[in-house]
């Protein structure tokens, strides 16, 4: 039997009566990288909030690691798109990853040598070791991205969440964390929402297409793009950039493919 690290089972939610999410089917192995495609509005964060147990679905049922996360927390980290730290607050690089292995609740100004062990094979991880030291508010929004990544990797999750993480960085630093989070797929299961269609093929196992319905797959299909973008009844110069990008997609060589 397929050991599936994330499973949806015709899974529906709405807000205040209005569906964001139907008839929604999702099979994730165990080791894969998936990244979550879609329109604003389409589902992709409400699809995190319920892998996370933050909502329950109104019909169909989610399973996180063999678990039901809104009533089990499994082992799973998550990267948020808005980091919440307070501008110029003296903390270092090693101590926001520390929180990972601590909380927010445990931190102290002196932690224990486990505790900051862990801090630095996650910091090795993402090749951010040599900035241990410095304080976080110095760094470049891609380090900052880094190193929110080492912080979700320091509880040794076996599942991975990202919403959004190159909504705020340069496209050489979204090219240089796709290549991290790829690499690190090779041991974690690895969820990622993200707009950035063409950075977001560095080394998929898997995509997704969410707009309210999901299509899953292992390319993009024009299938998937009429999902997002619509069916065009006269020609556009939509059409051609939509044929372009299919193109794209299957030039991408992807790990086991």
């Amino acid at each position: 039997m397929m050991d599936l690290a994330v499973t949806l089972e015709n899974v529906s939610f709405a807000y205040d009566g209005q569906d964001v999410l139907q008839q929604v089917n999702l099979k994730l192995k165990t080791g894969s990288f998936l990244a979550v495609i879609g329109p604003n509005g389409g589902g992709k964060t409400t699809l995190i909030k319920l892998l996370l147990g933050m909502l329950r679905p109104r019909l169909g049922t989610v399973t996180v690691l063999g678990k039901d996360p809104a009533f089990e927390t499994p082992n799973v980290g998550y990267v948020p798109q808005h980091a919440a730290f307070a501008p110029k607050f003296p903390i270092t690089v090693q101590e926001v990853v520390s929180l990972g292995v601590s909380g927010p609740r445990q931190f102290r100004l002196r932690q224990p040598d486990g505790v900051l062990n862990r801090a630095m094979t996650a910091l090795s991880q993402v090749d951010m070791d040599g900035y241990a030291q410095r304080r976080f508010d110095t760094l470049s929004g891609g380090q900052r991205q880094r190193v929110l990544v080492a912080r979700a990797m320091a509880s040794s999750p076996a599942l991975l969440l990202f919403d959004e993480p190159t909504s705020n960085i340069d496209p050489q630093g979204r090219v240089c964390l796709f290549d991290i989070l790829s690499k690190l797929s090779n041991t974690i299961t690895v969820v990622l929402v993200s707009h950035d269609i063409i950075s977001a093929s560095v080394g998929l196992t898997d995509v997704a297409v969410i707009n309210r319905r999901l299509i899953q797959g292992r390319e993009i299909t024009p299938e998937m793009l009429e999902l997002i973008y619509g069916v065009h009844d006269t020609a556009c110069p939509l059409d051609g950039y939509l044929k372009n990008l299919t193109s794209v997609f299957e030039q991408v060589e992807r790990p086991g493919a």
